[in-house]
């Protein structure tokens, strides 16, 4: 990195540290002019643009990032949060998961493993939903044209907001209100969607999977969960797999051995008895 680039990434970085993210925007912009080439400023203008929740130019800085440094796991992090919040949770579930492996790939502690691990499982969580939203809605003519309605109304909503802000957006009040329409918006489609489960339950009631179930590496419901030392539980062939790559625990990066791990009898119960309730589930 040039000298003249790197001085204007710490001043980006000290307006980013003090909340400052539009300045801090514009500095690494310049830093880029400088040394075009370099993937970590690409990464930090993302991480300032995803405060600025300017999703689509955190997007495309993330695949410049990751076009320049196809390993960098940053990138494919701050992708998957812009890609779910503008609700395309098939791409961010992929981004998400990409992340976790580099992450995982890492002899290094990273922190971010455990942020990255949950980041994962709300995109699967969120391409769930719009897979049960879909099920639900070819089931009833009416729920979907109800749903469509509220969906265009938040949408008339936002472009008000658009105009009321003159397209700035990324201000306290612009973001509370954003986020008032928002959560209306969710609250009123999920009342609409209980009213309906009520009608009809064996067909319209929202199906769901308890976090405590899935695996922390796959990301799927466990069968033959295995607990470590610290008390984090594992499906048992994802864990011997991740043990012959890194001999360490996947979320807490703490010395780990086969020998340590110990059956989870009680939750391989309760995951038995939630498939044999629900057998849906297996394809979550």
């Amino acid at each position: 990195m040039s000298a003249r680039a790197n001085e204007l990434k710490e001043k980006g970085n000290t307006y980013f540290q003090n909340g400052d993210y539009k300045s801090a925007e514009v500095l690494y912009g310049k830093a880029i002019k400088q040394d075009s080439l370099n993937p970590k400023l690409f990464t930090n203008r993302a991480m300032t643009r995803l405060r600025l929740q300017c999703w689509n130019s955190c997007i495309d800085d993330c695949l410049r990032s990751i076009e320049l440094s196809p390993h960098n796991m940053k990138a494919y992090y701050y992708l998957a949060q812009a890609q779910l919040a503008l609700h395309h949770p098939n791409e961010a579930l992929s981004s998400a998961l990409t992340a976790y492996d580099e992450c995982l790939k890492s002899d290094i502690f990273n922190s971010s493993t455990r942020h990255i691990s949950q980041l994962v499982l709300q995109a699967k969580k969120d391409k769930w939903e719009a897979q049960e939203r879909e099920r639900m809605r070819r089931r009833s003519d009416l729920l979907r044209e109800l749903e469509d309605g509220l969906t265009a109304m938040k949408g008339f909503d936002l472009q008000n907001l658009g105009v009321k802000y003159q397209g700035r957006l990324d201000s306290m009040e612009a973001k509370e209100e954003r986020e008032n329409v928002e959560t209306g918006a969710r609250k009123k489609i999920e009342e609409l969607r209980s009213v309906f489960a009520l009608a009809d339950p064996e067909n319209l009631q929202q199906r769901e999977v308890p976090d405590h179930l899935i695996d922390n590496i796959s990301f799927c419901i466990m069968h033959d969960p295995v607990v470590t030392k610290t008390g984090h539980s594992y499906e048992r062939s994802t864990i011997l797999e991740h043990l012959k790559r890194s001999p360490t625990d996947p979320l807490t990066r703490e010395p780990l051995t086969i020998d340590e791990l110990r059956p989870n009898l009680a939750l391989k119960q309760a995951c038995a008895e939630f498939l044999g309730r629900n057998g849906w589930a297996v394809d979550y």
